[in-house]
């Protein structure tokens, strides 16, 4: 396949508020603002940032569960953003979600084997013995019994939701998946399991991952590149191994200062920044994060910082940092000792990846 699997471009999308009949203009909600990137087939790229960055509309975006304002979103080269119902419908089976919430996602009704099959079955009809075997194969390949695929969700452990939610997934046998904070509400133990099972799969059948997630020491044990976003935009986008030893833009310094350390010895460092995300409704002008930068200059108040590549392969947005490239590497040891609790819980045949990213 020539190019990424995935390419997306100034993708946009406004909420507009409503307004009263005397209003000349209606108010708009930039919930994702010019926002581009690549997803190659295999890989994982990562999404971080606070809640309200945008990173939930953006996956929503991808699926076309909401249209986009601006932009577009191109699956192998087709731009599907402006694809008709029936031209879009061939594109559904290659692009799957797994949510974040395991049981309000599933129908409570269906049993594990009807909630897996459905997919398929919306494409083409399925004799009895098939849909059973298919149910059964995915049921062994995220790791449960097939004797639950007659169980309802509500028989089911919060993991064996997840695990359930990634089998329908698969049953269409996607080449991208976005996994929007699919670990947020598991124990830790069970994230390191759902975590070691997307990872395996993606060894297996090469399947290319969207990871939207707040929890830096999880990115950094999934993922290959990372994407952080600030208010609709994104500010920085590396590769994971090179973001988490070295970030460029303050608010990845700020991220990854305010990452909690599992060592009662270790003193926690103090986020870089303070105060509240403006508003998406009536945002800063210039860079969205200069009201919370200590580093802002006059620039950084009156234009927007494009995103330009930097010499180590990464993208920043940002003025003061971009064209002097000081990199600093303090913040960055908060996270990678967090990360190292996580991977101790992990398979070991598989959480060498975090150190060979």
């Amino acid at each position: 396949m020539r190019g990424p699997l995935l390419r997306v471009e100034n993708l946009t999308k406004h909420y507009p508020l409503g307004a009263g009949l005397l209003k000349k203009t209606i108010p708009v909600v930039r919930a994702v603002e010019d926002v581009s990137f690549s997803v190659e087939a295999g890989e994982t790229l990562c999404i971080v940032g606070e809640s309200g960055c945008g990173k939930s509309t953006v996956a929503r975006l991808l699926m076309r569960l909401v249209e986009p304002t601006a932009g577009r979103v191109l699956i192998e080269g087709t731009d599907i953003a402006g694809l008709k119902k029936h031209a879009l419908r061939g594109f559904r089976r290659r692009m799957q979600m797994v949510f974040q919430d395991p049981y309000s996602s599933l129908n409570p009704r269906l049993t594990a084997g009807q909630i897996i099959t459905e997919p398929v079955e919306n494409f083409e009809r399925l004799k009895r013995r098939r849909r059973q075997a298919l149910a059964a194969d995915l049921l062994r390949k995220v790791g449960l019994s097939p004797e639950m695929m007659h169980r309802l969700p509500s028989e089911l452990s919060g993991g064996q939701r997840q695990r359930l939610g990634i089998a329908r997934a698969l049953a269409l046998e996607p080449s991208l998946i976005i996994a929007d904070e699919a670990v947020s509400a598991l124990d830790v133990s069970v994230q390191a399991q759902i975590l070691n099972l997307l990872m395996n799969l993606q060894e297996q059948m090469g399947i290319a991952f969207i990871f939207i997630s707040h929890d830096l020491r999880v990115v950094e044990h999934i993922g290959h590149r990372v994407a952080v976003m600030y208010l609709g935009r994104i500010v920085e986008l590396a590769p994971c191994k090179t973001l988490f030893a070295k970030p460029v833009h303050p608010y990845t310094e700020a991220l990854l200062a305010a990452a909690p350390v599992p060592d009662p010895t270790r003193v926690r460092l103090e986020a870089p920044v303070k105060g509240e995300v403006p508003s998406p409704i009536n945002p800063p002008s210039g860079c969205a994060f200069h009201p919370r930068c200590p580093l802002a200059v006059e620039r950084c108040r009156t234009e927007i910082p494009p995103l330009v590549p930097m010499a180590d392969g990464r993208l920043v947005a940002c003025h003061v940092r971009a064209p002097a490239a000081e990199i600093l590497t303090e913040p960055a040891a908060a996270v990678t000792s967090s990360v190292a609790h996580l991977a101790r819980l992990s398979d070991p045949a598989v959480s060498h990846r975090t150190t060979e990213i």
